[in-house]
Order: structure tokens, then sequence, then C-alpha cells
């Protein structure tokens, strides 16, 4: 079987979570179907086939690991927040994007692109940052064109000084230059209800978002978290992609001990459906609990 199989997004994507006052959509570019150790080398098939009954919806039954590469449009009070922009259909890599999404998103959001205040890169990588552009008559330009862009300083510093994905022409220089990104540092908040969450490992400035509206809580996990899998097995990096594999594992260590068996809406960035839910702990390990 091919490491890597693409399919095309569901025809209707409705998965729309409601955190105190703040309403999040999922708007899905695609889902891969991928050997797990084409991302997380250390999901061996011994270690797939042992996985507990919960994680059956992010697996096919042939043990293939299911990616969604998706953005999160958040609604909090009057300001409209794209977190991360996918992939695009410029990309030469090897998860390639789908050129219709930037209509989806489009419609996803109450008056078009043209309505989105924020985008919230939570890291610099391709499947990440695709959509920050598109390009038009040759040019680079912003898909977002009223929008600020945010990126943590460690995060843009870090690229700049190795852009090993090739992301600062299409995806970053463009708005720069425009004066249209701003470099803020990891804890920046947004707003009284949105919030960046320090999470390095995965890339150097790493962000996590967190939603804390009227009582109720909810993160964004970006890369900190690939897969569900890796809340029962944290140990297991995306080694391949990792700027600092110990840090991401690191990373993930400190959040489950923050929000397990707590209220908070663990919002998975590259999580397919269900997408969201609690994490419990167990007799042994911890575990997703998606029944929301």
């Amino acid at each position: 079987m091919s490491e890597v199989v693409v399919h095309q997004p569901e025809p209707a994507d409705s998965l729309t979570w409601q955190v105190g006052n703040v309403t999040v959509q999922r708007c899905l570019e695609t889902v891969t179907e991928m050997s797990p150790r084409y991302l997380l080398p250390g999901l061996s098939r011994e270690l797939v086939a042992s996985l507990p009954d919960w994680t059956a919806p992010f697996f096919t039954p042939e043990g293939m690991m299911l990616l969604s590469v998706h953005s999160f449009v958040v609604q909090s009070g009057g300001l409209t927040v794209v977190v991360d922009t996918c992939i695009a259909d410029h990309s030469d890599h090897p998860l390639p994007g789908d050129a219709e999404f930037a209509n989806r998103l489009a419609a996803a959001i109450p008056g078009g692109l043209e309505a989105v205040d924020y985008v919230v890169c939570t890291h610099m990588h391709f499947d990440h940052v695709g959509w920050n552009t598109r390009l038009v008559d040759g040019e680079w330009v912003p898909t977002f064109p009223n929008a600020r862009y945010l990126v943590s300083k460690d995060e843009l510093a870090g690229t700049q000084a190795n852009d090993s994905m090739g992301v600062m022409e299409p995806s970053i220089t463009p708005l720069i230059e425009r004066g249209m990104l701003d470099a803020v540092e990891s804890d920046h908040r947004i707003d009284e209800n949105l919030s960046l969450v320090p999470s390095a490992g995965h890339s150097p400035g790493h962000v996590c978002v967190m939603i804390e509206s009227a009582g109720e809580h909810a993160l964004i996990t970006g890369d900190s978290f690939h897969s569900p899998a890796q809340l029962a097995h944290p140990e297991v990096s995306a080694t391949y992609a990792d700027t600092d594999s110990a840090a991401a594992t690191a990373t993930r260590h400190r959040l489950l001990e923050r929000f397990t068996d707590t209220d908070t809406l663990v919002l998975g960035t590259h999580f397919a459906r269900p997408t969201a839910g609690r994490i419990r702990s167990g007799t042994d390990r911890v575990w997703f609990d998606t029944d929301l």
C-alpha cells in the first residue's frame, strides 16, 4: 500500500463548537491516509495494533493513520480569526492541497475572506501557512486582504534562519513586504477570549491557541500533537519534522499535565473527525473522550 493516500474533502463539513461566547468551526482542506511511520516513526505496527478502541476513528482498519488538514474559523466578539491556513494548491510537497479550499473557507466565514481580522500561524510549516497567500498574475498576494497575520517572534526568526520547507517566498515574505505580519510573543493575547500558548519543540516558536470565554475553555493544538495516539503515547514524536523532538515531547507532557481531567475542549489541528474531545486519565494511560 502507498505510504500516502490523499482523500477529497467530505461534501459537508459541519463540525462547529461553542466555547462560552466563542464559536469555532472546522473548515477541511483534505484528509490524508498514511502509514503512521511516515510522520511518527515511533508508531510501529505493533504499537498501532495495541492502541485502545477509542483511537479507532483516527485510523483505518488496516492501521493507516488519518491526518486531517483543516483551518479553524474562530468568532470571538466582533473578531473573526483563522487559525492556520493549510496547504494550498501551489505546494510541491508530498501532501497536495486543494485548489477549491479558499472558496470553501470563504463560504464558512460571514463576510468572506475580506472579513477576517487575524490569521494565526501556530507555526510556519507548509501545511499551516499555504493559503496565507494566493498567486495572482504571477504575484503572491494575501488571501485575507484585511487581516493581521500573527506568528511568534521565535518562529519567524527560526524560519528565516532555516527555511527547510520553502515557505518564506510564497507565504511569509509577501506579508512582511506589505506590513501585514506581526511577530509577537509566544504568550500574546489577541483579545479577552483568545491567547497564544508557548509550545516550542516541533518548531522553534510553535504556539497553541487558548480560548477562554464565560467559564469555558478550549485549546487548539497546532502540531504539539499530530494524532490522538500521542495523547496515550506522548513519547512518540514527528522526528523527521521536529526541530527538537526532546522539547516537543516535553511540551506534550506539559500540556497533558495541564489539561488532563479538566473541562478544556481539545481541538486537534490534524485530528480527523470527530476532531475534538477532552483528555481523561485512565488506569494506564490517558484517553480522548469525544462523547461531547
